[in-house]
């Protein structure tokens, strides 16, 4: 032992986390499809962190903890005039990125928005950028923080694929934390031991409770979660880089490790053998699978397994715009996670209760041909006596085969499909979608809608001339890539 008690012989690092330290240290990105994908995710990103800031509710938790900081080469957060320590800006950009549930979505065992991890790159790059100025040094390149997006997404995605977090009550932001900390250590210049150190930290800390997804204890703070992860990871980054010490078995220490504090369904057995462990599953290594295949949430700033349903609502409206009051029954078929997490009854007491809400999103678009983040707000609610009568109208069932194919790898479909039954015996088309606008297998026929809610979350923030700017220089990929982070972040500032 040394003079502070640390054992000098200690246990190799748990194998996840030696394989996710040498993905990040060791792949080369090198897919044009994950860094046209990830360019675009870029755009998207961003755009949903400039809309966010027309809502109060979001802008009160921005800016320095003390007012008056001072940070030189601090991090700027888009849309805003703060430039602050990187650890708060991830913080703040999180927190903006996720506001309306309208980023990048991955479903799986688990699912979540890898795009919240840009909250700690993008600060870190821009953090880093000014830094290395300041030195004549060469700043980090917007090339340089798509293959971190690619990573990252990559990171939170694959270990979702076949491990469930939300079936042991956990929220899946505690990979958001994990895949943050993990690029954010070798962006800053961490090794493969830094980086583990990072990770180690990055588990040790747990996961948030899922329950303030839930009722009867839905609420905002779902909104600023993943900002909280990233901006954790980044602390946990400098703290590894100044040489603290890992925890090489968090994960697999019995009675005290990850796997049996904390994704066991039971701590009664404080004994178990290492061979009956719980443990995480993998079906297959870390490359750029989960950037190719990410789902955009383009049309509807809503929950991801309730898309297909918007979009069949929507589909209906022109059928029963005027019939409403001669709704007798609305079924809905869906896949069995649509059940379990939003499917709800009730009352809806707040916009995050409503935005996780089936019934509530398909009964707006029944009404109203769409759905859009002020619809979620109290005063819109109070306004439409109307949605929760068609919400008591509802009938909501499982198809198995939805279920199936939601999970399978050359599918992940999210199929939903509703249809309407009037008193007087007639009904509406089954509307059936197995897969978004967002999905891969639609890409085509996607993006341009990307691109149109890009340009229409710039407008919101900033005057013609900027807002072109900054539209063709993320419409090159080339030219977006070779650009100075610090230069990218400029004009993103107001």
């Amino acid at each position: 032992m040394n003079s502070r008690g640390v054992r000098r012989n200690r246990t190799e690092y748990d194998q996840v986390i030696q394989d996710i330290a040498d993905y990040v240290v060791n792949y080369e990105v090198t897919s044009p499809e994950a860094l046209d994908t990830a360019r675009n995710c870029l755009m998207d990103t961003i755009g949903c962190g400039l809309l966010a800031l027309r809502f109060p509710e979001c802008t009160k938790h921005l800016g320095p903890l003390v007012a008056g900081t001072i940070v030189p080469h601090g991090a700027r957060v888009p849309g805003t005039q703060f430039c602050l320590d990187p650890v708060k800006a991830a913080w703040d950009i999180g927190c903006i990125i996720r506001w309306l549930d309208f980023n990048d979505t991955w479903l799986a065992a688990e699912w979540g928005h890898p795009s919240d991890n840009l909250g700690g790159i993008l600060a870190v790059a821009d953090h880093l950028s000014q830094l290395r100025l300041s030195k004549t040094e060469l700043p980090l390149t917007m090339h340089d923080v798509l293959v971190a997006m690619v990573k990252a997404h990559e990171i939170q995605g694959v270990i979702a694929l076949e491990n469930s977090f939300n079936r042991v009550g956990l929220c899946h932001v505690l990979l958001v934390r994990i895949a943050s900390a993990a690029v954010v250590t070798h962006m800053m210049g961490g090794n493969r031991e830094q980086i583990m150190v990072a990770l180690s930290h990055a588990w040790l800390d747990g996961s948030a409770l899922r329950t303030y997804r839930h009722a009867p204890n839905t609420g905002s703070r779902k909104s600023w979660a993943a900002g909280d992860a990233t901006s954790r990871a980044v602390r946990l980054a400098d703290i590894a880089m100044r040489g603290e010490m890992g925890i090489p078995s968090v994960l697999t220490t019995p009675q005290w490790g990850f796997y049996d504090v904390a994704f066991s369904h039971s701590n009664k057995d404080l004994t178990v053998k290492p061979e009956t462990q719980r443990k995480f599953s993998f079906k297959q290594d870390y490359g750029t699978y989960v950037m190719e295949n990410i789902l955009f949430k383009l049309s509807f700033p809503a929950e991801f397994h309730a898309q297909t349903a918007c979009e069949a609502a929507v589909k209906l409206h022109p059928q029963v715009k005027n019939r409403i009051d001669d709704i007798e029954r609305i079924e809905i078929t869906t896949h069995e996670s649509a059940i379990r997490i939003i499917s709800k009854q009730g009352e809806l007491v707040n916009p995050a209760d409503r935005d996780h809400c089936l019934q509530y999103m398909i009964a707006v678009p029944l009404l109203l041909g769409k759905l859009e983040a002020e619809h979620y707000e109290d005063s819109f609610h109070a306004s439409h006596p109307q949605i929760d009568v068609l919400r008591q109208k509802m009938e909501v069932m499982e198809d198995k085969c939805y279920s199936a194919e939601y999970l399978e790898p050359d599918k992940r479909s999210i199929a939903n499909a509703v249809q309407v039954f009037f008193s007087d015996g007639t009904r509406t088309d089954k509307v059936e979608i197995k897969y978004p606008i967002g999905h891969r297998r639609r890409r085509k026929e996607g993006i341009p809608l990307l691109e149109q809610k890009f340009k229409r979350n710039l407008e919101t923030r900033f005057p013609a001339s900027r807002c072109q700017r900054i539209l063709e220089l993320c419409s090159d990929q080339k030219a977006l890539e070779a650009t100075p982070v610090n230069k990218f972040m400029d004009l993103l500032t107001i």
